[in-house]
């Protein structure tokens, strides 16, 4: 019988929440199943809806709470979260279950081969289950993916994905600004601006409708646009990749 791998708990897993009341507690039940996860934080960002009260006090070591006192959007609760992080890498994990943890070892990979700095999970990569909703959610992204790809010079089939893995000494060195969904472009420039090995896997995705909570709009869609152009401009001195 063939010896049973043997996995070290590396990873922070920063998971913003905005009333989510309905699927926070099993989000983070299958994070902490995850035999990577060595440390969960959950930014709660003003939750009206109980969300809150639903992750205090999980009796688990590896969890860490953050209140925000009003709602300051999702880029200013990863932030928060990323500030916090204290594991070799960092994921975002939504707590809306449209992404899985099992497919932490797939985004992993990269980065425990010491072959990636970033890794992205592409929805629409690799063949993984997705849920089949909006078509014109999936134009948007394309065109946003693709205005990404032509200001930072990266070949992204997904940037606004959820699933963004770092080394988290690359987050010491990326100063973040924006506060809400903005902060995808802005991450992805940053990024390829500091010279990053950047990998990208296929995960699976459980999308949700309106009706189930979600709460991305097209104003998001636009601040995006402002926000590759603008961060596209950022730069820092060249780095060179460690061995």
């Amino acid at each position: 019988m063939d010896d049973a791998v043997v996995v070290t708990p590396c990873l922070t897993v920063v998971m913003p929440c905005y009333n989510e009341a309905a699927t926070v507690a099993v989000a983070v039940k299958r994070v902490l199943e995850s035999p990577y996860t060595a440390e969960l934080i959950i930014v709660d960002d003003g939750s009206t809806d109980g969300s809150r009260e639903l992750v205090q006090d999980l009796g688990d070591g590896r969890v860490q709470v953050l209140l925000q006192p009003v709602n300051r959007g999702k880029g200013a609760a990863i932030r928060r979260g990323f500030e916090a992080a204290s594991s070799q890498f960092v994921i975002v994990q939504d707590a809306d279950l449209e992404y899985n943890p099992v497919d932490y070892p797939q985004v992993l990979e990269p980065l425990l081969r010491n072959e990636a700095d970033v890794v992205y999970g592409s929805r629409f990569l690799g063949g993984r289950p997705h849920r089949v909703l909006y078509f014109w959610h999936s134009v948007g992204n394309k065109i946003l993916t693709t205005l990404s790809n032509m200001f930072t010079d990266l070949n992204l089939t997904d940037m606004e994905t959820c699933y963004k893995a770092f080394r988290r000494d690359v987050l010491r060195t990326i100063t973040l600004e924006e506060d809400r969904f903005g902060l995808e472009p802005e991450l992805t420039a940053k990024v390829a601006a500091g010279g990053w090995r950047v990998f990208e896997v296929g995960i699976s995705y459980s999308g949700r409708t309106y009706a189930e909570g979600k709460k991305i709009g097209w104003k998001d869609g636009l601040r995006a646009v402002w926000c590759i152009v603008k961060y596209s401009t950022w730069r820092r001195p060249p780095r060179v990749a460690a061995a």
